[in-house]
């Protein structure tokens, strides 16, 4: 077996709409496919990422909260890949969204910085 490259992500979240405007309109990610499964009573959004993979937002009702911050058990966190981390933050901050301080890697000496998602997941820019 030779694993290529991920494919997808998927994530959970409690509010469809606010989440789809942050991922579409927030983010400026590109909208692949969007379904409504009614069997599930559940959403489920395809959004296309920069590098050709995807991210999948689904709503399950009564799905629980993330139990911690930042080290539950499962998916830590999705970074995304950005030339300039001081212009990327700025924007965020500009459409209201709160980030962390930039840091630099001890071991990679790369700039990058946490903000999170309208339902606490944990999202990472990585300057190139």
């Amino acid at each position: 077996m030779e694993l290529q490259k991920i494919h997808h992500v998927a994530i959970i979240v409690s509010d469809y709409e606010v989440s789809k405007s942050f991922y579409l309109d927030v983010l400026g990610l590109k909208q692949i496919d969007e379904n409504f499964r009614v069997e599930r009573n559940s959403w489920k959004l395809d959004v296309a990422l920069p590098d050709g993979g995807q991210l999948e937002i689904f709503t399950f009702p009564g799905a629980p909260s993330r139990p911690s911050q930042p080290e539950a058990q499962g998916l830590r966190h999705l970074c995304f890949q950005v030339a300039d981390v001081d212009a990327a933050k700025q924007e965020l901050e500009r459409k209201g969204v709160a980030v962390e301080p930039i840091r630099v890697d001890p071991y990679t000496q790369k700039r990058f910085t946490f903000f999170q998602d309208p339902d606490g997941q944990p999202l990472e820019l990585y300057e190139a």
